[in-house]
């Protein structure tokens, strides 16, 4: 298989002859714009984390033309499909042939198209999946650490399961509780490595003293969680936990509610990230937890436009009438990056000069500081692994319909605003 380096070798050396035989270069290759690709969830189960893409890429297109930079974006949908997220990597690589890919939202759609990146030696940043199910999940062998080895071309920004873990037990500390917790993990990339047991939530759970109720993988989109519902009503769990799509946290929620479970404490990841999630439950979605990876009182700007996370969420509602939503400081940050890498690189055709660019980046971006390479990691992921800061929250029912998201836990970042203290559910 002729891969995109060997692709460009020939393509360069066929520039070279003819140069030498007096044909003339067009000019007009030099006013090629740098062209991106993205690609997202945009359809399908997962298609909340791709809500935000349009406001951010006609935002990024109307700042750089402003800015005088030349910028072209292909966007691909990964309608919530790993074998559909690396189809489109290709496409991307081999027929749109992209200078840099850009990708975001949870394992099933970076990884396939990191690896895939990866083999095409083509320069990839992707965020908002932990770092594990990123790096550990893309390995030939995920059980065996003696052989992992780190990537050339592909590079990640997001936080860890020790982050989460930490902020989760954060949260349920402010709550009396028996310290009974049951684990809602499905058969994907974020649901084995939460529930694994070395590297997920059981190991350290159980050394802070908690009991995990883990009744096992269940496939995404279930239409059934009573087996579930029943092992933590045995295990008398106070505390649930997990890590589920959208549509399987209503469905979970509704039920464990039909069936008389009703613990104080839910603290699931994913899921509970989105307002229009919460929304859909009623009054029954009040004070649900969740990870929060980014709000408007952040206290962090764009290097691109120097505007406020705040800013930036009231943008977001202005223009769509939608409430802000997490992932729009995430994909803005992709953008940054990319224009601070290929600043910096040179040649933006240069593939191993921009992934060796994006390996010594140092941003401060809408979602905090960005820097590959630091020691806030394990040896082994840190050349390719950048970590950003996460904290908790609680969704508040607000007077006259709609929530809140309150940050109630800030232990990992306390430069984030806390909004209130964590509640039971009652």
């Amino acid at each position: 298989m002729t891969t995109r380096r060997e692709f460009l070798k020939q393509t360069a050396a066929t520039g070279v002859l003819a140069a030498t035989s007096g044909l003339a270069m067009p000019a007009i290759a030099q006013a090629a714009p740098i062209k991106l690709g993205y690609v997202s969830p945009q359809t399908g189960p997962l298609a909340a984390f791709g809500e935000a893409d349009k406001f951010v890429i006609d935002s990024f297109l109307a700042t750089t033309r402003k800015m005088g930079l030349n910028y072209e974006v292909v966007v691909k949908d990964s309608q919530s499909n790993p074998n559909r997220a690396a189809e489109v990597a290709k496409e991307l690589i081999l027929t749109d042939e992209v200078n840099l890919m850009l990708v975001s939202s949870t394992p099933e759609t970076t990884n396939p198209v990191s690896t895939t990146c990866e083999a095409e030696e083509m320069p990839c940043i992707s965020t908002v999946a932990p770092w594990q199910p990123w790096y550990i999940g893309q390995q030939a062998n995920p059980g065996d650490p003696a052989s992992w080895k780190p990537f050339n071309f592909a590079y990640h920004f997001f936080w860890g399961l020790e982050d989460v873990i930490a902020v989760f037990t954060g949260m349920w500390a402010q709550v009396e509780t028996n310290k009974q917790a049951g684990g809602l993990f499905p058969n994907d990339g974020d649901g084995n490595a939460w529930g694994d047991k070395v590297v997920g939530f059981p190991p350290v759970l159980e050394k802070l003293g908690y009991t995990l109720t883990d009744p096992g993988r269940f496939q995404n989109l279930s239409d059934d969680f009573s087996a579930q519902i029943n092992a933590f009503k045995q295990a008398n769990a106070e505390i649930v936990t997990g890590v589920v799509i959208p549509p399987d946290l209503a469905t979970f929620w509704n039920q464990a509610r039909q069936q008389g479970f009703k613990p104080k404490v839910a603290s699931i990841g994913k899921a509970l990230l989105f307002p229009q999630t919460v929304e859909t439950l009623g009054e029954a979605g009040h004070n649900l937890s969740t990870e929060v990876w980014w709000t408007p009182t952040h206290p962090f700007k764009s290097s691109l436009t120097g505007e406020t996370a705040a800013q930036v969420a009231d943008a977001f509602t202005k223009a769509t009438g939608r409430p802000w939503t997490q992932p729009i400081g995430f994909a803005h940050a992709l953008f940054e990056l990319a224009v601070d890498v290929m600043k910096r690189a040179g040649d933006p055709t240069d593939g191993e000069a921009v992934a060796k660019t994006i390996g010594e980046t140092r941003l401060d971006t809408l979602v905090g500081p960005i820097a590959w390479g630091s020691s806030n990691l394990p040896p082994f992921a840190a050349k390719n692994v950048a970590k950003t800061p996460l904290v908790g929250g609680q969704w508040r029912l607000r007077d006259g319909g709609g929530y809140d998201l309150v940050v109630v836990e800030n232990g990992l970042a306390t430069n984030v605003p806390l909004g209130g203290k964590m509640e039971a559910i009652v």
